[in-house]
């Protein structure tokens, strides 16, 4: 993507710095009654997500994931964090209903603690909250020179292929790993084909989803982004899994990961799962989603060391990057690439906000009393 294609595309977005995004986040979080420290991992967390390009997991989600839930009553602003277990390599962590991201945060440093002393180390989570990209957790990892590996369930969303109903979350399977590149490689992605972030951002565009994302409960494709969001959380209608619906496009594969990032996310830690993950009651009223996490560090010293890794991690990347192009194309990506492309073109232009998301900034600038500098206003 060029400069140029760039800023077409986001022609109808006004540009913001990023710090401002930040600071904005921060101070909404702080005023809702989350405690600094844990307002700046949170609005790192978000803004992290909007630097890479993700538009489905940043600022877009302050309020509709975060604020609202808090106003609800099922989301704690206060993160109380207990050690449930804990020992050389593993532990788990009972978050208590309190904020993903900070329960995210401790859960890999603390993994990459123990990795760094016995070259391995896991940490589950329990009774947590949605996190953000899971990328950010991977990336934690990477930084400090080792593998990271990260998986959550989520509320129901996905239907087992030759099913329709809604059953395992988009339960990404996030792995980053170090290298002599600029950037690590970082996959980070939902076992669905698509996941609810990406149809909210065709809703905000006012925009029908491809075909082949979303199956009703007759086993049909629907493209209705605005009902689709409805009945997604109705149970009315679920994503298919990675590789689309039923066999053909080999969905059981998505099916099967998804199923294992289930059983990671809950099983170790004694944890929710499938449909107890609704965030509703049997009588349909909103109790907290009570999600669980996973958090791996692999130290490569403990291996042949981490340059031995970083060289041959690169050159399987750079001859995967080389390799012959299909006609017409220029380029062949690695994971991670693409979003430290678009993070270049962010940090010179500014993170670009749609017109509805600057009236949601609007909204929660006036209820909290928070300082209106914006490029709209």
């Amino acid at each position: 993507m060029t400069a140029k294609e760039f800023l077409d595309k986001y022609s109808d977005s006004a540009f913001v710095p990023f710090e401002r995004l930040e600071r904005f986040m921060k101070e909404t979080l702080i005023a809702e009654g989350v405690p600094a420290p844990d307002a700046d991992i949170i609005s790192d967390v978000l803004i992290e997500s909007d630097k890479r390009g993700i538009d489905s997991h940043g600022i877009g989600r302050l309020k509709p994931i975060y604020i609202d839930r808090i106003d609800k009553g099922i989301l704690n602003p206060v993160t109380e964090l207990g050690i449930v277990s804990d020992n050389r390599t593993a532990a788990v962590i009972d978050a208590h209903d309190g904020m993903g991201h900070v329960a995210g945060h401790k859960a890999m440093e603390m993994a990459i603690g123990k990795a760094r002393e016995y070259g391995m180390g896991m940490v589950a989570v329990r009774n947590s909250s949605h996190y953000g990209i899971a990328g950010y957790y991977a990336t934690m990892a990477t930084d400090a020179g080792m593998i990271g590996i990260t998986g959550t369930n989520a509320r129901p969303s996905i239907a087992p292929t030759f099913g329709t109903e809604n059953m395992l979350g988009t339960n990404p399977l996030t792995i980053g790993l170090p290298t002599d590149d600029p950037f690590p490689f970082v996959i980070d992605a939902a076992t669905s084909v698509s996941q609810r972030g990406k149809i909210e951002v065709y809703g905000r565009a006012g925009r029908n989803i491809p075909p082949g994302w979303v199956i009703d409960t007759e086993g049909r494709t629907r493209t209705d982004t605005d009902g689709i969001l409805k009945d997604l959380t109705a149970g009315k209608a679920a994503l298919a899994p990675l590789g689309g619906i039923g066999t053909d496009g080999a969905g059981y594969k998505g099916y099967g990961y998804a199923t294992v990032v289930e059983i990671l996310s809950a099983a170790l830690q004694d944890g929710s799962y499938l449909k107890d993950l609704t965030g509703k009651d049997e009588d349909g009223k909103d109790i907290p989603y009570h999600l669980g996490h996973f958090f791996i560090a692999i130290n490569p010293e403990f291996f042949l060391g981490e340059k031995v890794f970083r060289r041959v991690a690169s050159g399987i990347l750079r001859s995967l990057r080389e390799s012959r192009k299909a006609p017409g194309e220029d380029r062949i990506y690695t994971a991670g690439e693409l979003e430290w492309e678009a993070r270049g073109y962010r940090m010179k232009y500014g993170c670009p906000v749609p017109g509805s998301l600057q009236d949601v900034i609007d909204t929660l600038s006036e209820r909290f009393g928070l300082e209106r500098d914006w490029p709209w206003d």
